[in-house]
């Protein structure tokens, strides 16, 4: 059995997985090579376009909040936990940042031409 069979359905689709305009510009300058989302938006080998560029998603996996590093948050666009957290935080207002919280990670990777 491969892994995206034991995946289970998506939430949402992969043209909503990266929205904001901050995150869009990161991911077109490399500076966004994952992010994380509470529900699933693609599969892995699917593709998404932000604003004409292609990216393949890599990998879809699992993960605590708790399992975050300062290394993960530079592949989220951010210097470091502390600012991803607080960005995170500052969009979902009222939301607790739980350890035990698990959500999808999704890395992609721009096509080359």
């Amino acid at each position: 059995m491969s892994i995206e069979e034991t995946l289970p359905p998506k939430t949402c689709e992969i043209d909503r997985l990266i929205t904001k305009p901050e995150d869009i510009e990161k991911a077109l300058a490399g500076k966004k090579t994952a992010t994380r989302r509470n529900g699933r938006y693609a599969d892995p080998g699917e593709i998404m376009v932000l604003e004409g560029k292609r990216f393949k998603v890599e990998r879809v996996y699992r993960q605590t909040l708790g399992d975050l590093t300062d290394e993960i948050a530079v592949q989220e666009g951010y210097n470091n936990l502390e600012e991803y957290k607080n960005s995170i935080l500052s969009i979902h207002p009222g939301m607790p940042w739980k350890p035990q919280m698990k959500v999808w990670v999704h890395e992609f990777k721009a096509e080359t031409e």
